[in-house]
């Protein structure tokens, strides 16, 4: 072998030694591979760019509305509901409807419709004394929110029903106050009528864990001191409601019969025993009514 032959093998294995390295480092993948190599340990994956994140918005999209279609069919709803816009980032200012209005001030607000420009309604239910187990599975299924307005009277003899409508849904279903014993309260003193709020809001505290913000009067009858009691208890706002479902009609406040955006849509825990079908009849017909104007179905404490 010629005196230079070692030096030069040497310098070749230096010289490929280091080319493979400088690949390692570049982060070539392995021979074979194909697709862009992992991030190396501590490091973050490229951002996504803005398409790839609307293509996997609107494939979301695509699913939840596949979903909710095969829901519409299961329960017979003529049409699929339509999906809520999304809530508002600062809640609305709520204030007392015109006509509804006591002397006092600083009092718990009275409306029957949440101002937004979106459509949009919330769906309500009072009293608690049906129980059907169809209605938890059938609102759970369509991905409807809905609020409870409770009644100490018709719902002590089932607590665990409504604690299990409470958990529901991902982003839970509120349960709010409709007094103990769904008394006319004008026609009783301010101290009863404080007993009557305060005392369901300490049921709803202990039963299912929140002190609720929201109080619905019995028939929709109050008065200043209704609302001086009601405020005394922690209540926020007082929500009434713009239309009222039943399985075979709707009722309407206002004069034109129709929806508006923001509405609060009424409706009791019935049975077929009270009214002319079942709960879930009765939302069957307020869906199809609800989605045939266009409308989509909120949650009511997203806006209050």
């Amino acid at each position: 072998m010629a005196k230079g032959q070692p030096r030069r093998a040497l310098g070749a294995a230096l010289l490929v030694a280091a080319l493979t390295s400088t690949a390692a480092c570049a982060g070539g993948s392995e021979p074979g591979s194909s697709g862009p190599p992992a991030p190396a340990a501590g490091q973050q994956a490229p951002a996504k760019t803005a398409a790839q994140l609307a293509r996997e918005k609107k494939a979301a999209l695509a699913e939840r509305r596949a979903v909710r279609a095969a829901a519409a069919k299961k329960w017979g709803l003529k049409l699929t509901p339509l999906e809520a816009p999304a809530p508002p980032r600062t809640k609305p200012r709520i204030t007392t409807r015109k006509g509804f209005e006591t002397d006092g001030e600083g009092l718990p607000p009275v409306f029957t419709t949440v101002p937004t420009k979106e459509k949009v309604v919330f769906l309500t239910i009072d009293d608690g004394a049906e129980k059907d187990p169809e209605l938890i599975r059938m609102m759970s299924d369509l991905k409807i929110p809905y609020s409870a307005f409770l009644s100490d009277y018709v719902v002590s003899d089932d607590y665990p029903y409504f604690a299990r409508m409470q958990k529901s849904q991902p982003g839970g279903v509120a349960l709010h106050n409709h007094t103990l014993n769904h008394k006319y309260l004008p026609g009783l003193s301010y101290a009863r009528q404080k007993r009557e709020i305060c005392g369901m809001q300490d049921v709803i505290e202990k039963k299912y864990g929140k002190r609720p913000e929201l109080f619905r009067p019995p028939y929709g009858n109050y008065n200043e001191d209704t609302l001086r009691a009601a405020k005394s208890c922690g209540v926020k706002a007082v929500p009434l409601w713009a239309s009222e479902a039943f399985p075979d009609h709707m009722e309407w406040r206002e004069w034109d019969r129709d929806l508006h955006p923001g509405d609060i849509v009424l409706t009791h825990f019935r049975g077929e025993e009270d009214w002319k079908g079942s709960m879930p009849d009765m939302i069957r017909r307020v869906m199809n009514v609800i989605t045939s104007k266009g409308y989509a179905v909120g949650k009511l404490e997203d806006y209050v």
